[in-house]
């Protein structure tokens, strides 16, 4: 039996999709990368937002279409599975079967049944397969969420908070490092939060502790940690520890305390605003990413005003917005989305234009400096090495590290690299 895999959606998704990599390998299945090859297809799907459900759609048709030239069997998992199975199945007769993820546990006996095959039921037991560059990984720490922000549909998904135990996720990150692995990402829809539900208190910094001794990890990185979360001792985790980097995705959603408080998110203005002065007085150099959300239900032009005057005030490194869209199932789908299509997209461009502003400003800040990066790959057109520095997370949205260097180097390794200029979001460089 040769079977496809498709992994659709965030990190989140593809740690799963590699959890079940890792047991169709440990079942003597082999892994296709064509359509045309596999007599059978499994999609991971996102159901998150509405580009998302729709890139997931599409994805389920194309895979379909090859039922008349060979594929036998068309399984769907993932969010997308968890979140309309019962009309899925109605309406997409062409999926075999529909995986929802609370079945994950007996996804080795699903399986089997409709591959015809036996597949081994070991998923989150089995040796992830990494299907990406084999310096990095994505470990996730937790799953669910507990924060219940008004729009977000995550936690109707993926259920409550639910951390893992520490000896797992130390257990684990040992088996990447022995395979080669120099960058670890942690992830979790709130990782500030991680130990609480099973300890009974915060436990990020003894998790990090226990990480940064492990033999092999270069960097690790946290993604999404929440501002009322990020508490002094934390702070000072990861100014001690070696291999922690200075590094911090903050998703704030808002400047303005009247739309934090509609959204139903904890923490204030004040608190971000502190917050933000903190890290950046213990960490010269760090690096502050966030998101926010344009137009949210009730958003007038003083919140608009609030959202922008933040954003100058603390300078973030790396911003992305969103104009709101309704989703079905939340809170705020019950809101009236009185503010109109252009005013949202023009309040988006406000925003991105006052950061544009701070990102050039302080990208060139840092020509002159420099830096250690992980190189991924060679410009076969100009020669330059291409990677990334402790600035640059590993998903595609912070630019890269573009340099010139005498020495020969392999794709995984690190070079000191001095920055001469800057190109958009990029860093051009020579090793030192």
């Amino acid at each position: 039996m040769k079977v496809g895999v498709i992994s659709l959606g965030c990190a989140k998704n593809l740690v799963d999709t590699e959890h079940l990599l890792g047991v169709l390998r440990e079942s003597g299945i082999e892994t296709v990368d064509s359509y045309r090859e596999a007599e059978a297809v499994i999609i991971n799907t996102c159901g998150f937002i509405e580009s998302a459900k729709t890139e997931a759609i599409n994805t389920i048709l194309e895979a379909a279409d090859y039922k008349e030239s060979g594929l036998k069997k068309l399984i769907v998992m993932g969010c997308l599975s968890q979140r309309y199975k019962p009309e899925l199945e109605q309406e997409m007769p062409e999926v075999d079967r529909f995986i929802t993820i609370d079945e994950y546990p007996e996804l080795g006996t699903i399986l089997s049944e409709e591959l015809g095959v036996p597949v081994r039921n070991t998923y989150g037991k089995a040796t992830r397969v990494l299907s990406g560059k084999p310096w990095m990984a994505y470990l996730k720490i937790a799953d669910g969420c507990d924060n219940r922000c008004s729009y977000c549909a995550i936690p109707l998904i993926r259920g409550p908070f639910v951390s893992r135990p520490a000896e797992e996720i130390v257990q684990e990150a040992e088996q990447l490092a022995a395979s080669g692995v120099k960058e670890l990402t942690l992830i979790a829809q709130d990782c500030s939060r991680y130990g609480i539900d099973l300890y009974g208190e915060l436990r990020l910094s003894s998790l990090l502790k226990e990480l940064d001794r492990i033999d092999g990890i270069r960097w690790i990185r946290i993604l999404y940690l929440y501002p009322d979360e990020i508490p002094d001792d934390l702070i000072e985790t990861i100014r001690s520890t070696e291999h922690v980097l200075p590094y911090f995705d903050i998703p704030i959603q808002h400047g303005s305390d009247r739309m934090l408080k509609a959204m139903h998110r904890r923490g204030s203005r004040e608190l971000i605003r502190e917050r933000c002065r903190k890290l950046r007085e213990v960490f010269p150099d760090a690096v502050l990413r966030t998101t926010l959300i344009a137009g949210f239900p009730g958003e007038q032009e003083a919140d608009h005003a609030d959202n922008l005057s933040l954003l100058r005030e603390i300078e973030w490194d790396r911003l992305g917005v969103f104009t709101y869209s309704q989703e079905e199932d939340t809170p705020a789908y019950a809101l009236e989305d009185d503010v109109p299509p252009e005013v949202k997209t023009k309040r988006m461009n406000e925003l991105m234009e006052a950061q544009s502003e701070i990102s050039h400003a302080r990208q060139n800040a840092l020509v002159g400096t420099s830096a250690d990066v992980l190189i991924e790959s060679v410009d076969p057109l100009t020669g330059m090495y291409i990677g990334r520095s402790y600035m640059h997370a590993p998903d595609n949205v912070d630019g890269c590290v573009r340099f010139r260097s005498e020495k020969e180097h392999e794709p995984g390794e690190f070079a000191r690299v001095t920055f001469t200029r800057v190109s958009g979001l990029n860093l051009i460089g020579k090793e030192e």
